[in-house]
């Protein structure tokens, strides 16, 4: 675990940086599962639930993007690679798209 001193210095960066949190998650688990989650989240100088949120978070975002399957006919898939291998010039439609904030902000 972090000293009081490192504590002190990263606890201010990590309030800047989380979002202001208004609702919560309750859940019962065994003793066991709680002391590893423990564990874990003090190597690294984590609270539990920043910890839990932290592993939370970043698996609902990879299975969000692992969903993102394209089945393709022979070609469909070769006009998708000719796309890839040949891609636009930015326009406001591909500016404005990058603009949006990703499903799980």
């Amino acid at each position: 675990m972090a000293s009081g001193s490192e504590r002190s210095t990263a606890e201010p960066m990590r309030a800047a940086t989380r979002a202001r949190a208004d609702t919560s998650i309750t859940m019962r688990i065994p003793a066991q599962t709680r002391d590893l989650i423990d564990s874990a989240a003090a190597s690294i100088g984590k609270s539990r639930t920043e910890f839990m949120l932290d592993s939370a978070r970043q698996h609902a975002m990879d299975v969000l993007l692992d969903r993102r399957v394209f089945n393709l006919d022979a070609d469909a898939s070769e006009a998708l690679a000719a796309a890839l291998a040949s891609p636009v010039d930015p326009n406001a439609a591909l500016r404005a798209l990058m603009k949006t904030d990703s499903p799980w902000r």
